[in-house]
């Protein structure tokens, strides 16, 4: 997960959450909740804006071929519309904002409007396993001397060794989850992998459907973080990788999708985010992964919302659940934004001894809060963007972001196995997860298990 410090909001524009802390970065521009009465219906949601908000010129997604906008044309709007999702992103005034949130109760075609927020990526892509590891082993340490009244004999290393390891035919990912057994291959099944981009000149790559589409103004869908290129690996990476790596990817004859909605910074808008949630629904994909998020404890009603509209499009949102735990210091951290959404599928990670991550959070008490899932998240080898500022072919890094991925592709296996979408596919991953024993707070259903 790409975590991004500061809350939603300097002040409250929704009668859905509770106060937001003054620690943000606003754009100046507002992101409108259509109520269900106009969802999908262009016109009417258009007719909203112009006569609540005084807007002139809206662009809708619906102007462009692919439901992909032109962000470039976007900012120069003052309103920019995505009708499958039922919101808009609007350009501030004192004045324009007065009637927005006027109309919040008082008008039974808006929902919510909230601010639109620039979001900082703080990921650490070389933060590899020392620091990790170590967490890891104290908290398995712990959690093994509680379940025996407190002992620390012996018997603790043989309990906490490595139960999985990369080896040259798999990475430990693939195994644990059974992925390495499956006969599924994600054919036909279209993920949206919406994060810094692809590499689109990985060799691993070569011959692949790949659309991508840049939703991150003056920036080319061209990976220059690594993070997405890392992510779409795993999800979506090669049956045999060229050169003689250890396989690393899951669906690798799924229909890949990537939306480039984080720059080569590691920051994005919640304008770019929603953009390529409407596009990705647009094409139809079955399944988006996202590691992206906010360390926020309240829901944000924009991504409630469209979250429970993809699930009804037959569309699962998965998302990193975050990873602002300190586990080995006694700090279990939370679900944040927007995973800690009812509709949207929270993931957390585990190690190879099939351990909780000390990194990764425990659930949240809001409504939707919980982690859902897990996926393997510590020590995930993976391609990596060769134009990164530390560019290499592969990877090997730590994160909710890792485990999202590996759920997302595992997705696209059930999906094509059985045809499920949306809450059926959800439901899917979690009756068939691997029960672990751990709390469910923190491991959900459990351990993310790819179809035989």
């Amino acid at each position: 997960m790409i975590n991004f410090p500061g809350e939603y909001g300097a002040g409250q524009f929704s009668g859905a959450n509770g106060a937001m802390s003054e620690h943000s970065e606003p754009t100046g521009r507002y992101v409108v909740v259509f109520a269900d009465n106009v969802l999908g219906d262009e016109s009417a949601s258009t007719a909203a804006l112009q006569s609540i908000a005084g807007v002139s010129n809206v662009l809708s997604a619906r102007d462009f071929r692919d439901g992909g906008i032109n962000i470039e044309e976007a900012r120069d709007a003052d309103a920019t519309l995505f009708p499958t999702i039922g919101v808009a992103v609007v350009a501030g005034d004192p004045d324009r904002l007065a009637s927005l949130t006027a109309a919040v109760g008082g008008d039974d075609r808006i929902e919510a409007v909230e601010p639109e927020r620039i979001l900082h990526a703080l990921s650490q892509p070389g933060m590899l396993a020392a620091d990790y590891l170590r967490g890891y082993r104290d908290a398995a340490v712990e959690l093994y001397q509680h379940a025996n009244g407190g002992s620390n004999g012996a018997g603790t290393a043989v309990d906490v060794a490595a139960q999985f390891v990369d080896t040259p035919a798999f990475t430990w990912g693939l195994q644990a989850t059974k992925v390495a057994t499956s006969g599924r291959t994600g054919q036909g099944v279209g993920v949206a992998i919406l994060d810094t981009g692809f590499d689109l000149r990985h060799p691993d790559f070569v011959g692949r459907r790949i659309t991508s589409k840049s939703f991150v103004p003056k920036q080319a869908p061209q990976d220059g973080h690594g993070h997405g290129t890392h992510c779409t690996g795993a999800s979506s990476g090669p049956q045999r990788p060229p050169g003689g790596s250890r396989r690393y990817g899951i669906a690798f004859n799924d229909n890949i999708f990537i939306g480039k909605v984080l720059s080569d910074q590691g920051s994005g808008a919640d304008g770019g985010i929603l953009a390529g949630i409407e596009w990705a629904l647009t094409n139809r994909c079955r399944v988006i992964s996202m590691s992206l998020g906010a360390d926020i404890h309240q829901v944000n009603p924009v991504y409630e919302k469209v979250g429970q509209r993809a699930l009804a499009g037959g569309c699962l949102i998965i998302a990193a659940a975050g990873n602002n735990a300190r586990r080995s210091q006694g700090n279990f951290g939370f679900v944040g934004v927007p995973a800690n959404s009812q509709s949207i599928m929270a993931v957390g990670a585990v190690d190879a001894q099939l351990s909780i991550a000390n990194f990764s959070v425990r659930s949240n008490p809001v409504t939707g809060g919980q982690v859902d899932i897990v996926g393997p998240g510590v020590a995930v080898y993976s391609s990596w963007s060769t134009t990164s500022s530390s560019p290499g072919r592969y990877n090997t890094i730590s994160g909710t972001s890792m485990a999202t991925p590996h759920v997302a592709g595992i997705a696209a296996l059930h999906s094509e196995a059985t045809g499920a979408t949306g809450s059926a596919l959800w439901g899917q991953l979690v009756r068939t997860a691997q029960q672990l024993p751990l709390p469910s707070v923190d491991v959900g259903a459990g351990l993310v298990q790819a179809p035989q």
